[in-house]
């Protein structure tokens, strides 16, 4: 079922397929969205409707886009499903995460390479045998924009969860035994860093046929704190916003050769 309004507007993020570039950012937070959008030119306002605002503009003479996801998988599916079905074709995460590896520290850049299926949304589009990863061409755009910031930076793994609180606060959860026996093996697997939209992300892109990645900013390391006590709290998205536009404009030039 396609549900648009009497305009064409999808239902959630209320966008015609004609207002988006083929390239979309996706920052989960929607007051993000117009510091993305400041990177465009001439960027426009196309839509603000419950977590979703989306502005469109112009990178190296190319369409491109910016649009929340809000927080986690069941808002994020519907960010693709229909940004995709006006016309999106690569999708890039700007977020923040926690650090989980003790060299990932505050401020570092954290590159996406697959995504821990710890969500729900996505088990509605695969089977959980089925791996969340990133679009490999995505990958190595993100790690040449890094480099050419010459940013801290690391590739790997992450891990994708529904529960803020499941991580922050596990001994009040029911089921903490499981929560803290599944973190010590994300720690012992070198697990990068804990967020809350890759896995739902490259899923739904995967049953989609379109490319996705991500591209975050470590905020804090609460391992590194609590062995170190030396993680102070890195707020600044400048990094990680900086390093996507970077990026798809290097897509844009290898798209377009």
């Amino acid at each position: 079922m396609d549900l648009r309004d009497e305009e064409g507007r999808m239902y959630h993020i209320k966008v015609k397929p004609c207002e988006i570039g083929e390239y979309v950012l996706l920052p989960g937070n929607p007051k993000r969205c117009d510091k993305i959008a400041k990177y465009f030119d001439r960027p426009k306002l196309i839509a603000d409707n419950r977590e979703y605002i989306t502005y469109t503009g112009y990178l190296n003479g190319v369409k491109v886009s910016v649009c929340s996801t809000g927080i986690g998988g069941p808002s994020t599916a519907i960010a693709v499903e229909e940004l995709v079905k006006c016309g999106a074709k690569t999708l890039l995460r700007v977020g923040t995460c926690g650090g989980i590896r003790k060299d990932t520290k505050s401020g570092d850049i954290i590159i996406v390479q697959g995504a821990i299926r710890m969500d729900g949304a996505s088990k509605e589009y695969a089977p959980i045998e089925y791996p969340a990863i990133a679009d490999i061409e995505i990958i190595n755009s993100l790690i040449k924009a890094s480099k050419d910031f010459d940013y801290d930076y690391h590739v790997g793994v992450v891990q994708s969860k529904d529960s803020f609180y499941g991580q922050h606060d596990p001994d009040s959860m029911a089921v903490s035994h499981i929560l803290k026996e599944k973190w010590e093996a994300w720690k012992k697997l070198g697990v990068l860093a804990s967020e809350m939209e890759c896995a739902t992300l490259f899923t739904v892109a995967s049953h989609l046929h379109v490319r996705a990645g991500g591209v975050l900013l470590a905020i804090l390391n609460q391992e590194r704190n609590t062995e170190y006590g030396d993680d102070d709290v890195f707020l600044d998205t400048e990094r990680s916003i900086e390093t996507a536009i970077e990026a798809l404009k290097i897509l844009i030039k290898e798209d377009n050769k």
